[in-house]
């Protein structure tokens, strides 16, 4: 019924929890309880409805609300124990021998205030510390495991953007476009969630934006947006029809077992203008650069001050990442079990990058009633600069 070969390694699953059991002990906590899905499939192997209790030395210990059966195929952690209600937790923690914490580290960068009082209430003599922050930065540099699937979901990005010649017409709305990519991302194996962390933050796939459908901002923190179908959806492909001699935009996540590759071309029917042409030409230059100087310990928010510099010297500074007001103040993020992951590419960060470090750079340019240029590639850092994932052509791809 479940295929095992698909389950997380043991020996990653381990490397993981002695990494947050180092943080523990490095804050002086006595136990860490993770509950967000995906932290909880990071260190556990599954996103059942569970939750993960890691102590600071010894045996973490899963408990599952549903479905217990699944949970124990999925997971490779060695004790695993129904959980009717977590307020069971501390008799559970007793029966198994374990003491009731004193200090207890909680993601509180995604735990609702009401799951958190609750939470108090059950450990109401320890105090509450968040390691949210300490999670992430963890995650943030790849094991060579999670690489090897980062690099599968890339070349499946290939592959979807390899499709698009073959199904893009003139006259076919962006919608239909979408719905004909998506198709096929899903038959090579899409897992169609693609998951966020910050609040309020969701997508589907990715966007397809034509023309000045590419210049229309909304809310996400993404330098394009799109009208969407409706004002519920606020994002992505619309009813517009697709003409000629505009950039199409097919800017896509590709969601392999867990693992994402955030991947944008620029497509056209008929050849663009010419100011278009030489903008994504910069914009391609600008990736070349960047994936130079983008090596281990290189400050992240240095990355966008440099690109920031290369805009302003050829002109663009004014359609770098949006436009006005509705500019997005970064180049780049990190990409792994989510779309929004350390390391942020944006003013102000000081964090240093670290090989293993995986990252989608995106340089882009806007231009109102225009559309949108440039790329997108995921690259790990490595000692040398950017490896970029993807093979796929980056110059626009003329039909």
């Amino acid at each position: 019924m479940y295929d095992r070969k698909l389950n997380t390694p043991e020996a990653e699953i381990g490397t993981r929890i002695a990494g947050l059991q180092r943080i523990l002990v490095h804050k002086g906590l006595d136990a860490a309880l993770i509950l967000q899905r995906v932290d909880l499939f990071y260190f556990s192997g599954t996103l059942q409805q569970a939750s993960l209790y890691v102590p600071a030395a010894g045996e973490p210990l899963l408990l599952v609300n549903k479905t217990l059966a699944r949970a124990k195929a999925e997971s490779c952690i060695g004790r695993v124990l129904a959980l009717p209600s977590a307020k069971r937790i501390p008799d559970e923690l007793k029966q198994s021998g374990i003491s009731r914490p004193k200090r207890i580290g909680f993601e509180l960068d995604v735990l609702p205030a009401n799951l958190y009082f609750s939470y108090r209430d059950i450990f109401k003599d320890a105090e509450i510390v968040d390691i949210s922050t300490d999670i992430r930065l963890l995650r943030a540099v790849k094991s060579a495991y999670e690489i090897d699937l980062l690099r599968e979901a890339a070349a499946y990005s290939d592959r979807v953007a390899a499709c698009v010649p073959d199904l893009l017409r003139e006259g076919m709305t962006e919608i239909e476009l979408a719905g004909r990519i998506e198709a096929e991302a899903r038959r090579m194996g899409h897992q169609g969630i693609v998951r966020m962390r910050l609040w309020g933050s969701e997508l589907f796939y990715g966007h397809l934006l034509s023309g000045p459908s590419g210049a229309v901002p909304s809310y996400l923190a993404s330098p394009t947006g799109g009208s969407g179908v409706s004002p519920a959806v606020a994002q992505s492909a619309g009813f517009r029809p697709i003409r000629r001699h505009e950039p199409v935009l097919v800017d896509y996540v590709f969601a392999y077992r867990g693992y994402i590759s955030d991947h944008a071309r620029i497509f056209a029917i008929g050849r663009l203008p010419d100011e278009l042409v030489q903008a994504h030409r910069a914009m391609l230059d600008l990736q070349a650069r960047i994936k130079s100087m983008a090596k281990p310990g290189v400050a992240s928010g240095s990355i966008y001050d440099f690109g920031l510099d290369c805009v302003k010297r050829l002109g663009y500074f004014d359609h770098f990442m949006g436009v006005g007001a509705e500019r997005i103040r970064f180049v780049g993020h990190g990409v792994g079990l989510e779309l929004d992951e350390f390391p942020f590419l944006n003013t102000g960060q000081t964090l240093e990058l670290k090989e293993g470090m995986v990252i989608a750079l995106e340089p882009k340019l806007i231009f109102p009633g225009k559309g949108v240029v440039g790329i997108e590639n995921t690259h790990v850092v490595t000692k040398d600069g950017l490896e970029q994932f993807g093979k796929y052509p980056d110059e626009i791809i003329v039909v």
